[in-house]
């Protein structure tokens, strides 16, 4: 369901598989054992690395759990460590919002010898590039911060600056997109060391 907005605001939308991913990728691997997300310090990372600036509201998007029967232990302990995830994001003053699912399926491994069970995340990039074009086209929005490097939402970009929103990436200081860079008004860009710094 689409949630409205008030006028001239300034929304922060964050691909939450996409942010977690990236995170994990860009620090060392001894770092990413600090990485419980179930207590992460969301709030006070984005507060850093946005110097401050007010937003109206954040909007966490996350793909909805699947019960896996080949995985049945697995599954549930993910699915608990969401919802612990999800009453944390709240209570930060974040609002999360479902948008389609992650589902395990067979695929054949890398040397196409075996099926390996792989879970994908499905939905959440169209969910928000929807949610942001709806609000621009209503009028509401005076500036968006995108926290996600996910190429596909390069389109709906392009549409809230034609729309006069101004669009602002928000990234990794490693590897960040180039192309949402280019496409986007401004960028600021989370350092490894601010990630783990959020984790304590």
């Amino acid at each position: 369901m689409f949630l409205g907005f008030n006028k001239h605001m300034r929304i922060l939308f964050i691909d939450g598989e996409n942010f977690k991913y990236k995170a994990r990728e860009v620090v060392g691997e001894s770092d990413q054992r600090e990485l419980n997300w179930t207590s992460y310090n969301f709030d006070g990372l984005f507060q850093k690395v946005l110097n401050g600036i007010y937003l109206d509201e954040k909007r966490f998007y996350y793909a909805r759990l699947k019960m896996h029967p080949d995985t049945k232990q697995k599954s549930q302990k993910l699915i608990e460590e969401q919802r612990a995830l999800l009453l944390n994001i709240r209570n930060q003053g974040f609002t999360p919002c479902s948008s389609g699912s992650v589902r395990g399926r067979y695929e054949k491994n890398a040397k196409n010898e075996s099926n390996v069970l792989v879970f994908r995340e499905k939905g959440v990039d169209v969910r928000i590039a929807v949610d942001m074009v709806l609000a621009a086209c209503d009028g509401h929005l005076k500036e968006i911060y995108l926290c996600s490097s996910d190429s596909d939402l390069q389109p709906a970009i392009r549409a809230l600056r034609d729309k006069k929103i101004k669009v602002v990436y928000v990234g990794f200081q490693t590897n960040p997109n180039v192309g949402i860079q280019k496409t986007t008004h401004e960028s600021f860009l989370i350092r490894s060391s601010e990630i783990i710094e959020f984790a304590k």
